[in-house]
């Protein structure tokens, strides 16, 4: 006879492992400020330039050409409206040149400022026409219209 050995479920023995989880603690993370480091830059070298020097014309020349001529483009119709009543601001007369093209844009700048500004006293003065020859991209020349309309304080 064998003797068999029987065990109670109470004294029973589980091999598997336990599946309970238990809670864990979670602590709040801190967040660091991070630390910036200043770049270090080195110096660049630079070489002495050397200045030519540079011809001066008189500043007549250059305050009357630059400053009381507006030359008409391709930009909107106020933009050399404003840029003449500026100019007009501090100087007596303004020349509004152009060529070609844009040769009716010019008339209607001198326009808007005479008949749009009458309380502030702008007039047309004298008005020249005229033709340049100009050299085409094909090597002919040709001959370009242009008008010069001065606005001038009444």
């Amino acid at each position: 006879m064998t003797a068999e050995t029987t065990q109670s479920p109470e004294t029973q023995s589980t091999e598997t492992p336990s599946t309970e989880t238990k809670p864990t603690e979670t602590k709040p993370t801190e967040t660091k400020p991070t630390e910036t480091k200043p770049t270090e830059t080195k110096p660049t070298e630079t070489k002495p330039t050397e200045t030519k020097p540079t011809e001066t014309k008189p500043t007549e020349t250059q305050s009357s050409t630059n400053r009381d001529t507006i030359y008409i483009g391709k930009k909107p119709l106020m933009a050399y409206v404003t840029s003449t009543l500026i100019q007009l601001a501090s100087l007596k007369s303004v020349s509004i040149k152009a060529r070609g093209l844009t040769i009716g844009r010019a008339v209607d700048v001198a326009q808007i400022i005479s008949r749009k500004t009458e309380n502030a006293g702008y007039e047309i003065g004298k008005i020249a026409i005229g033709s340049e020859v100009l050299e085409s991209k094909d090597g002919r020349s040709r001959n370009v219209s242009t008008i010069d309309i001065e606005v001038k304080r009444k």
